[in-house]
């Protein structure tokens, strides 16, 4: 079989809901808030978002990883149906939603009256939102054509959609928006993966765009690069690095940011370093900390002295002595991490990470807030589209430790796509994406996915039968 119709094939297509009036958010919240989930059970007997998973993570010893990639050398893996013992529980749409898990930065951004300082807090939007991927370096599952994600918080004023609108190349769209409707958050992403040997190297294709609407701003920028290192031989272990740079369409302001690669000594491990400029090109702040970490800003005169005063008193010298005493073999061996981002005298923190749960490494080195993506929270499967991946078979048996049970079904689901897709074919019929569609980004002028609306009237009788 062509390895092209692997995995990427679908259901029949549907027509589009013309209603464009959406039911406000509070006529749509799931019922039963007020009971228990099975996994914690206050006293006041209020329900709570779990901190754990199912079950802990199943070992992979005795899974061969050279086995398997050593025929994929050069590849794009997207094309490639990757073996279970590879993956995480979670969907890649619920991985997209971890872009949200530091909302609270746009809100503040939101507040903010000077473009320059509302720049600063969506740029350290940006680097928080590949955070989570520090330590995560099992696969999420592949997305089924028509697939999709909702997800809202409440008591962190946002909902967000994402649905599977192209199997090959595999393209998902994500929309999010405030529920007092300050901003919107959008993009396609088209994960574009290759194995070179010792790694696998993410090219993360696709425009990201923020809308900051009582500010009648809109910034567009596109993720940094990512690889997983050793998926032969040593320890697992992920790097960030690329240029980004976020547009402020508006006003004409840049930002750039640089995910610095390792190196071969390791000392720029995580480091991302940038600036602001204004519409004249003139550097108005200093940006500098870790993706795994912090972000700061400063301003660039200050920045300026500081260094000339460490470079004055011998500050490399510490530096030096790292290089000397590294060494290597087979393995691309991750480096010491370095000790916490220094502050420079006269920063301003942006942007700190949250600590991880104690068990993180247990539970695939989720986050708190990936531990709860694919809870079925009280009330939820009543109102939920057919096609949300918490109903997904296989990761939901991944979740709760059953591996068989999870390969099966990913089988099954591939198989049924297939057939799907060879049926449509047959049929001479088109996919038809249910809530996004083709357009130009206003803002770039480039062809990208945009959301229809009328996912949160909740009329879901022509969803496709996916799983």
């Amino acid at each position: 079989m062509n390895s092209e119709e692997e995995f990427y094939d679908a259901e029949t297509g549907l027509e589009s809901d013309d209603d464009s009036c959406e039911v406000s958010f509070k006529d749509a919240v799931y019922e039963n808030k007020q009971t228990s989930n099975g996994n914690a059970h206050p006293e006041n007997g209020v329900w709570e978002r779990r901190t754990t998973l199912p079950a802990p993570m199943f070992s992979r010893n005795n899974f061969s990883v050279w086995g398997f990639l050593k025929k994929c050398i050069g590849m794009e893996l997207s094309k490639i149906t990757m073996p279970i013992a590879l993956n995480e529980p979670l969907s890649f749409l619920q991985r997209l939603s971890e872009y949200m898990e530091h909302t609270y930065l746009i809100h503040n951004a939101c507040t903010l009256s000077d473009s320059i300082d509302r720049m600063q807090m969506v740029a350290a939007f940006a680097v928080s939102a590949v955070a989570s991927q520090w330590e995560r370096t099992g696969k999420p599952f592949n997305p089924l054509l028509g697939e999709t994600y909702e997800l809202t918080r409440e008591e962190d004023g946002y909902r967000m959609l994402a649905e599977q609108v192209s199997h090959h190349p595999p393209i998902s769209a994500f929309h999010a928006e405030s529920l007092n409707k300050d901003f919107q958050f959008h993009g396609s992403i088209y994960p574009k993966l290759k194995f070179w040997g010792k790694g696998v190297e993410a090219e993360p294709k696709g425009t990201i765009t923020l809308e900051l609407l009582q500010h009648k701003e809109a910034y567009t920028w596109t993720n940094p690069f990512c690889c997983v290192h050793n998926v032969i031989i040593g320890k697992l272990w992920i790097e960030q690095y690329g240029t980004v740079e976020i547009v402020n369409h508006s006003t004409g302001e840049k930002c750039v940011l640089n995910f610095k690669a390792c190196g071969m000594f390791g000392k720029e491990l995580h480091k991302v370093e940038g600036y602001i400029q204004d519409k004249s090109k003139k550097k108005r702040r200093i940006l500098y900390g870790k993706w795994t970490e912090c972000l700061y800003t400063i301003e660039p005169s200050v920045y300026d002295a500081h260094k000339k005063a460490e470079k004055k008193s011998g500050g490399d010298s510490k530096k030096q002595k790292q290089e000397q005493s590294a060494g290597g073999d087979d393995a691309d061996d991750m480096p010491e991490v370095q000790e916490t981002v220094t502050m420079i005298p006269g920063s301003t923190l942006l942007w700190r990470i949250a600590p991880r749960p104690p068990h993180s490494a247990e539970m695939y080195n989720f986050t708190n807030f990936a531990m709860t993506l694919n809870e079925m929270e009280p009330g939820m499967e009543k109102v939920l589209a057919p096609t949300d991946c918490r109903l997904r078979p296989d990761i939901r048996a991944m979740e709760k430790g059953d591996v068989d049970t999870a390969s099966s079904e990913k089988e099954r689901l591939e198989e049924k796509q297939r057939a799907s897709r060879k049926e449509r074919a047959k049929d001479e019929a088109d996919w038809s994406n249910r809530w996004f569609s083709q357009g130009k980004n206003p803002h770039t002028g480039n062809q990208d996915w945009l959301y229809k609306g009328g996912y949160f009237d909740r009329k879901f009788t022509d969803s496709p039968d996916i799983y």
